[in-house]
């Protein structure tokens, strides 16, 4: 059942950026997952107080193994012990999977847009890898936000299926600081960028968008502002207004 706690082995950790890790977790007791699903995770202190937070999958599909990416936040009571703290061997409280409409099934055949800042990432890798598992000819685009090259989540994974995907184009964006030899300046992603660098409204795309609260907000509008129906414009955000 989803609403129940269980719990899972932590079998593997990743450093993804300086602030971020992945970790694999085996549940027993996990049904398997759709891309884009979420899940409750709990941490109880020896005096018992609780914190739960909840975290994207980064996995998708039938298994017992699931894939978790923490962006530590400095003033966090949970972000920080996954990324700093937790070790293979640990156990976690874990509850889910959770949520219907922020999902990719592989029975979807129409264009995907993903559109992602920073972490926010995560819940679309889940789509990304459940596209080329299901051998999908459904056409994808991601457009990905990042402060600079050193902050981008699953960089390696996402460079390979990028060239060897003949359904699936990246769109890089870097907010503060380019690689070398980048040809174009960082900067915000713009009305202008979103037009150019994503599928069009004509294309009756369905459109995911996750990140920080206020890049969702705007990229949501601006999609819209393009012609992009809202109730296609499926949006997925954390942190405050």
């Amino acid at each position: 059942m989803t609403g129940v706690w269980k719990v899972g082995t932590v079998t593997a950790v990743h450093a993804e950026t300086p602030t971020a890790r992945s970790l694999q977790v085996e549940i027993p007791e996990w049904p398997g997952n759709l891309a884009g699903q979420h899940l409750d995770l709990r941490l109880t202190a020896p005096d018992g107080y609780t914190a739960t937070r909840s975290y994207s999958i980064a996995s998708a599909g039938p298994g017992t193994l699931v894939q978790l990416a923490v962006d530590k936040l400095p003033d966090g009571e949970v972000s920080p012990y996954l990324v700093d703290e937790v070790r293979v061997g640990d156990e976690l409280e874990l509850r889910g999977p959770l949520g219907g409409w922020f999902v990719w099934r592989p029975d979807q055949a129409e264009p995907v847009q993903l559109i992602a800042g920073g972490s926010g990432v995560v819940p679309l890798v889940a789509m990304i890898r459940a596209h080329e598992a299901a051998g999908s000819a459904a056409r994808f685009r991601l457009l990905y936000s990042v402060r600079t090259p050193g902050d981008v989540f699953f960089a390696e994974e996402l460079a390979g299926l990028q060239k060897a995907s003949a359904n699936l184009d990246i769109t890089w964006v870097y907010t503060r600081r380019t690689p070398d030899g980048w040809p174009s300046p960082a900067g915000r992603v713009s009305p202008e960028l979103l037009a150019d660098a994503t599928i069009p409204a004509s294309d009756e795309p369905t459109v995911f968008v996750c990140g920080p609260t206020s890049f969702v907000e705007t990229v949501a509008d601006i999609l819209v502002g393009l012609g992009h129906p809202a109730e296609r414009v499926k949006t997925e955000r954390f942190g405050g207004a």
